[in-house]
């Protein structure tokens, strides 16, 4: 998890050095480049936890955005247009490479997704891999820390676990199986799965109530909604109306809250700034 949310920032800031290449000086560059990684490592607070760093880069912008900003100031500075502020690369300048040595973690990450390359090149990509890579299509990277949905739902057991109970709970729901007490067999397991969502740091509170709330909805208001198309003035028999579609109902709200909480889970919201970040001297 440390070595996740370090890549995480060391990618960050090598696509700032990146973005900054030929739009500053290299003595801008370099003292640019430093002055965001302070300000990151500011933000980040010793944070190991990569999806809080994942989110605290978001709030940052993209690298471009950043460089942007940065040539917009120091164009100010000196008076220039900063559309027009591109300095041509110094032959004087040594590579990027040489001047800004690769971490051994980033060379280590790279040699493994070529090694990945290599095996998948020689092979038709299986159906289990379309689909992975179908699901991720959409993905946010940063956020992501670049795995694929394996790989999040196992380094999210606590959520994987509270939607598998989701799931199992809709799936039950056709098969008549005896109360506990009071309590149908599906709710008391929708309601381990409620919290077990609950108590997960996967999803921001929103997310978790729109995820909790799906199935309830539409158990109680489509349940009744569709009822009340077949009611004829008769309360029994608009119970048992509802009591035929409620069950329905309530899977399809389950599908949609488990497809929510999925979504949010390969693409989690970035958390509002708490003050305006800005890199400053």
């Amino acid at each position: 998890m440390i070595e996740r949310a370090d890549q995480l920032v060391l990618e960050f800031v090598s696509k700032v050095a990146d973005a900054a290449h030929g739009r500053m000086r290299p003595e801008q560059r370099l003292d640019f480049v430093r002055r965001v990684r302070e300000r990151v490592d500011e933000e980040r607070a010793g944070s190991e936890d990569a999806k809080a760093v994942a989110r605290i880069l978001a709030r940052f912008g993209t690298p471009e955005q950043l460089v942007d900003r940065e040539a917009r100031r120091l164009a100010g500075q000196s008076g220039e247009s900063p559309q027009t502020r591109v300095f041509p690369v110094d032959d004087a300048e040594p590579p990027r490479r040489r001047s800004t040595p690769t971490p051994p973690g980033v060379m280590h990450y790279r040699q493994e997704a070529r090694r990945h390359l290599a095996d998948r090149g020689g092979r038709k990509p299986s159906a289990f891999s379309r689909i992975r890579d179908a699901a991720m299509a959409g993905g946010n990277p940063m956020a992501t820390d670049g795995k694929d949905a394996w790989s999040i739902f196992a380094n999210n057991r606590r959520e994987t676990i509270g939607l598998g109970l989701f799931v199992l709970a809709a799936l039950l729901v056709p098969f008549r199986l005896p109360t506990v007490a009071i309590f149908p067999v599906p709710g008391l397991i929708w309601a381990v799965g409620a919290v077990v969502v609950l108590a997960s740091e996967g999803w921001v509170f929103n997310d978790r109530l729109i995820g909790l709330s799906a199935p309830v909805a539409a158990y109680l208001f489509g349940g009744a909604g569709l009822a009340l198309l077949r009611f004829q003035g008769d309360l029994p028999r608009f119970l048992i109306e509802f009591h035929g579609v409620s069950g329905v109902m309530f899977i399809i709200g389950t599908a949609a809250g488990v497809t929510w909480l999925i979504y949010r889970l390969f693409d989690p919201p970035p958390a509002p700034p708490s003050r305006t970040l800005r890199v400053t001297r």
